[in-house]
């Protein structure tokens, strides 16, 4: 061990309570404008683009699915998969929009 590495582990650190508020005061804003912000912001825009689909909306769930919406009723969508196939999905499965080249829409 050099002298250095002694003198660091022997000395004791006054300034660690500080340093440790400093750390989770500036760990703190990190996590909202990183995780909680973008989340944020994200749901905010799905849920505008849930209430927004209407009757005749193209749309795609979050299981795959790919119809068109015949009835829309509070928070069930009736869609049509095919020519004689319909299926009720709940509206907050919605996710995406399609244009009319197959697409998702940006809003």
């Amino acid at each position: 061990m050099t002298p250095l590495t002694l003198l660091l582990q022997a000395a004791p650190d006054q300034n660690f309570g500080l340093r440790m508020m400093l750390n989770f005061a500036l760990i703190i804003p990190i996590f909202y404008f990183l995780l909680i912000r973008p989340q944020m912001k994200e749901r905010k825009r799905h849920e505008q683009m849930v209430e927004g689909v209407k009757k005749g909306d193209e749309i795609v769930t979050n299981g795959g699915l790919i119809g068109k919406i015949v009835h829309a009723d509070g928070n069930r969508l009736t869609l049509r998969t095919g020519d004689n196939t319909r299926v009720t999905v709940d509206r907050g499965r919605v996710a995406a929009v399609l244009d009319v080249k197959g697409e998702p829409k940006e809003e």
